[in-house]
């Protein structure tokens, strides 16, 4: 016999207020979790955010080791999350720089040491196949000979504080060209121009995109004095990296960066189907930030070059 549909709409509707408590409390179990995570989560922040400040303000070299250790722990704790490429990291203070595609995040940071070098340090996250792994980056400055060459990986890396990333195709390839400074001594600092790209989920950093000589370069390094500024940003509205040109303050210091600065003029390298060309001595009148007002600009008088 067939049941009326007010009554089994009835029974119907019964069962699900029966069920509406359960419903309620697995919401509120799940509020409870989600919230819980959160504030774990601002918790590794914080305590990463107080071991970065603290960083500069210890006096040896064992102190400083002690709580890099502290901050890897807990920066690699909240990138183990579920929410590591969602995660805000606007208020702590380490160098972040995203993949423009969403594929990694980098970061990177410096260990000044009293002798007037740094150690750096870096934390890689990946996303390969909807799958996320962190790499923690190696840095091996004083072991690697003719920098400008070698392809690395994360265990043999020439580390360096990252502020940009340029996307380039090669081949239909993604590499990462990446701008990083590097302070070297207590009389010369450094810049850099690396590229990161991937080979079967495994990052590699360098790749043969510079025009250098007999040999085609995988990174650029530049140095110059720790009492002078370089500039090294991208433009992209011509799709090119400005820096400034450097030269040594006296002709007997040549190949002693120490001694080295700006010159008052620029280069470029611009990105030329399938590698960064070198561009010496390029006008940069018409070049500014967005919403920048244009300046004056009196060109310096040019002096001969050899």
């Amino acid at each position: 016999m067939a049941v009326p549909f007010r009554t089994a709409y009835f029974h119907r509707s019964q069962r699900v207020a029966n069920l509406m408590p359960c419903f309620r409390a697995i919401l509120l179990s799940l509020s409870f979790l989600i919230g819980t995570a959160l504030l774990a989560q601002d918790e590794d922040k914080d305590r990463l955010t107080e071991a970065l400040k603290g960083l500069p303000g210890l006096s040896t070299d064992a102190e400083r080791d002690e709580l890099n250790s502290v901050i890897k722990k807990e920066l690699v704790r909240i990138l183990e999350g579920p929410d590591a490429f969602t995660t805000s990291f606007r208020d702590v203070p380490i160098s972040l720089v995203d993949g423009p595609d969403g594929k990694f995040r980098l970061f990177t940071w410096n260990i000044p040491r009293n002798d007037g070098s740094h150690h750096y340090e870096g934390v890689l996250l990946t996303m390969h196949r909807r799958t996320a792994k962190i790499f923690e980056l190696r840095d091996m400055t004083d072991n690697i000979t003719g920098a400008e060459l070698p392809e690395l990986g994360p265990d043999r890396w020439y580390g360096a504080v990252y502020y940009e990333v340029i996307p380039v195709k090669k081949g239909g390839k993604e590499y990462y060209t990446l701008l990083g400074w590097k302070g070297s001594s207590n009389v010369e600092t450094r810049k850099v121009i690396e590229v990161l790209h991937f080979k079967g989920g495994s990052p590699r950093f360098g790749a043969p995109l510079f025009a250098g000589g007999k040999h085609m370069h995988s990174r650029k390094v530049f140095g110059y004095s720790h009492q002078a500024t370089m500039t090294l940003r991208y433009d992209d509205t011509a799709t090119r990296i400005i820096l400034d040109h450097l030269s040594p303050r006296v002709a007997d210091m040549e190949g002693q960066w120490a001694f080295y600065g700006p010159d008052l003029s620029y280069d470029a390298y611009v990105w030329d189907k399938d590698r960064w060309r070198f561009e010496r001595d390029i006008d940069v009148r018409e070049i500014r930030r967005p919403g920048e007002r244009p300046r004056p600009f009196n060109p310096p008088p040019k002096e001969p070059r050899p």
